[in-house]
């Protein structure tokens, strides 16, 4: 279609001067008879006839249109425009016509200049001025010649009389000038005039594409919300007990609304009564927030009151769902023209474009498969337990496929545990350590034998079409029996089609895992998706090679779905570089590292949260008051309540630009006075007691800021700068000691 020109388009044949020629039962070709060649192939005979069929007679409607456009007629040009044109050629005549009256004045005065002269020629007078009054004759001749031809009108009349020589120049003089002006607008008028038709045509075209893709865009979105719907209902009334969630096949009817299709409504679940509302229908419509309300205090209860009265004892159970994203509709332009102008980092984005997690807790999303840990411990070839390290590496981006919303930016010093101790034999704790650039850190700990730890700092270039947000950073594993230490890196994540079209993820690069204990190495290869290419989408190819460069095991799947393992056959003479599983060998040796749990059911309308996610920002009891399950916009958002989340978020946006300010100045003082006193009221939360006084040395940098948790180290295997676990987190925990958490909230 039209509409699909602007971004799906590879290339464009004008059929006008197409040849379209048949190849076989199957392909046929488009050609322009120059550079320009298409072969294209259907799917049967038929079909290609019908290709072909529909194509030529495109082309005959084409060459018909083209044979009209280069008609000279006026039947192009509508009749108030003909009226129009007519006007300003009228207007441009009696123009020239006023050119040529002063004309004929100015010859007839001039005629009367030189006869008068010419009369002061004949009278006796002294020599000198008989040279100056032929001077001046001359001079007016001249003139009446230049005003002849600006409008190229024939000699006067009675040019006779002032003499030959004038006359004559007159004859060889023959500009175009103003009369020449007036042809060119009459020949060419109509053709300017066609042209400007086109374009409003063309316009009107446009216009009405973009309103048609407007409508069509939002009866798409709603038919994807589940807009048409009928009411749940409600005890007492009769109501069937059966699950009245939307069924999982069945489309909305493209046709009027007496031919839609009807669906039973989804089944109600209560929303958390945290910010004051009462249980609603997650596809009920919510109220847009006024002025008077948008502050977030509308309740009569505090944000700590509400979260007491929420939490739920995420021991006995773990919750399911979260109430359903309600169907806000975003004007990107209204946000947007405010931001002209602005850095991209100072640009307030509104919550509509996150989702309501923070990016620690999608960090340590991380450990969703940690299962595939567990098995790597209990292995007693170190290259068997690669196998499943680089398994657990492309499980972690199996949440991304979907999740095209962005997290929320961690507040600086904000923290992030989920302490699965009892449950699956981990607990893991994410502190935000900076925040220009954005970096967090990360540690988990697990009684079946292992260890992961991180710090990610993104990085994002926006591109045009796509955004390229790349990790930087090493994750390091760390098995404790053995000894093993891995490391690796993270590859690019792009998102597609930020500007228009539906968006879409898709991960590129390589991995190198490395054991810095035996020198084993794999290799991941992220295959980029291409148009062109027959490949399987999201694949991910890997070798597991020993210290010598062999292969020992070759690794096959895609990063959103699976991954297998195939035992790779050494021959004699084989090399790492040669060796792969012979095609009768690698069915027998397979092994399935990993596959990707199902989406819980109606994840489309949580966010396309995991089951691990829906469970992430559930409220818990003793969490630190810097945890991002306690951050009110965040919590307001998956509420619904949007307009609130952003004014919060405003909020808590510039407490952190105060705090920082404030960091920075007591850094200017410490420098310029050689040391910081600080008084009881001013000590950061990362200073035990006893340090009151920070004495600071002429010269000596001033750190502003410490996180509570980690502390910088350099990182003896990678001899990278990087935040390490401190301790502590678990033990003030314990002890429900949190007086040295900052209050970020």
């Amino acid at each position: 279609s039209k509409a699909e020109m602007g971004h799906t388009c590879r290339g464009t044949i004008n059929l006008a001067t197409a040849n379209i020629t048949v190849e076989d039962s199957c392909n046929f070709i488009i050609s322009n008879g120059g550079a320009q060649t298409y072969h294209l192939k259907a799917s049967s005979e038929v079909e290609r006839q019908r290709w072909v069929t529909a194509l030529e007679l495109a082309k005959a409607k084409a060459v018909k249109m083209l044979e009209e456009s280069d008609d000279s007629g006026d039947e192009s040009v509508s009749q108030t425009d003909k009226t129009e044109l007519q006007n300003t050629l009228r207007i441009l005549s009696s123009k020239v016509e006023d050119l040529s009256t002063c004309n004929d004045l100015i010859a007839k005065h001039g005629t009367a200049l030189q006869r008068s002269l010419s009369e002061l020629e004949a009278l006796r007078l002294p020599p000198d001025s008989t040279d100056k009054i032929k001077q001046v004759n001359e001079r007016a001749t001249l003139f009446r010649i230049t005003s002849n031809a600006m409008i190229n009108v024939s000699p006067h009349p009675e040019d006779s009389t002032v003499g030959k020589a004038p006359t004559s120049m007159l004859s060889t003089v023959s500009p175009q000038a103003c009369r020449d002006f007036m042809l060119l607008a009459q020949t060419h008028g109509k053709k300017w005039q066609k042209s400007l038709q086109q374009e409003r045509d063309q316009r009107i075209r446009l216009e009405e594409t973009l309103e048609q893709l407007a409508k069509q865009h939002n009866h798409l979105e709603r038919a994807f919300r589940g807009a048409t719907v009928l009411p749940a209902s409600t005890p007492g009334t009769g109501g069937s007990g059966k699950d009245l969630c939307c069924p999982a096949k069945g489309d909305l009817s493209d046709e009027d609304d007496d031919n839609n299709e009807f669906f039973d409504a989804p089944e109600i679940f209560p929303v958390p009564d945290i910010m004051g509302h009462k249980n609603v229908h997650p596809r009920s419509p919510l109220p847009r927030r006024t002025g008077s309300n948008i502050s977030g205090t509308s309740s009569d209860i505090s944000l700590d009151e509400q979260y007491k009265h929420q939490v739920e004892d995420t021991k006995k159970e773990k919750r399911t769902r979260i109430p359903y994203k309600p169907n806000y509709s975003l004007n990107l332009w209204s946000i947007m023209k405010n931001c002209i102008g602005k850095e991209l980092s100072k640009i307030p984005m509104p919550v509509n474009f996150n989702e309501p997690l923070s990016m620690l807790q999608r960090l340590t999303e991380d450990l969703e498969y940690h299962e595939l840990l567990d098995r790597a411990a209990r292995c007693e070839s170190s290259l068997e337990q690669l196998c499943y390290v680089a398994a657990f590496t492309v499980s972690s981006y199996s949440t991304t496929v979907f999740r095209t919303s962005k997290p929320f930016n961690p507040l600086l010093g904000e923290t992030f545990e989920l302490d699965r101790l009892e449950e699956n034999g981990y607990r893991s704790l994410c502190e935000q350590v900076s925040h220009h650039p954005p970096a967090a850190a990360h540690h988990a700990d697990s009684k079946n034998g292992w260890t992961l730890r991180q710090e990610i700092k993104i990085t994002s270039k926006f591109r045009g079409k796509y955004l390229s947000i790349m990790p930087l950073g090493t994750i390091h594993c760390i098995f404790h029996s053995s000894g093993n230490h891995y490391t690796w890196k993270k590859v690019t994540t792009t998102v597609h089609n930020i500007i228009v079209g539906k968006l879409w993820i898709d991960q590129s690069g390589e991995i190198e895992i490395i054991n810095h204990k035996t020198g084993d190495k794999c290799i991941l290869k992220f295959v980029p998706y291409s148009y062109f290419s027959r490949d399987v989408a999201r694949k991910v190819t890997g070798e597991v090679m020993d210290p010598s460069g062999k292969v020992h095991f070759a690794l096959l799947g895609t990063w959103d779905e699976k991954m297998d393992c195939y035992k790779v056959q050494l021959g004699t003479g084989d090399n790492g570089a040669e060796a792969r599983p012979r095609a009768h060998e690698a069915e027998d040796s397979r092994v399935l590292l990993w596959k990707r749990n199902p989406l819980p059911k109606y994840a489309e309308n949580m966010y396309y949260f995991s089951e691990l996610a829906l469970t992430l920002n559930a409220p818990e009891n003793g969490t630190a008051p810097t945890d991002s399950r306690r951050r009110p916009d965040q919590r307001l958002m998956e509420n619904g309540r949007w307009d609130e989340a952003n004014a919060e978020k405003q909020r808590l946006e510039e407490k952190q630009r105060l705090s920082r300010k404030r960091r920075e100045a007591e850094a200017a003082r410490a420098t310029e006075d050689g040391k910081a006193r600080l008084s009881d009221r001013d000590v950061p939360p990362r200073c035990p007691p006893q340090a009151l006084t920070l004495l600071c040395p002429p010269g000596t940098p001033y750190d502003p800021y410490k996180p509570l948790w980690f502390e910088r180290k350099k990182d003896p295997v990678t001899q990278e700068l990087a935040h390490v676990y401190k301790g502590g987190y678990w033990e003030s925990k314990e002890k429900q000691d949190w007086s040295l958490c900052p209050d970020i909230f």
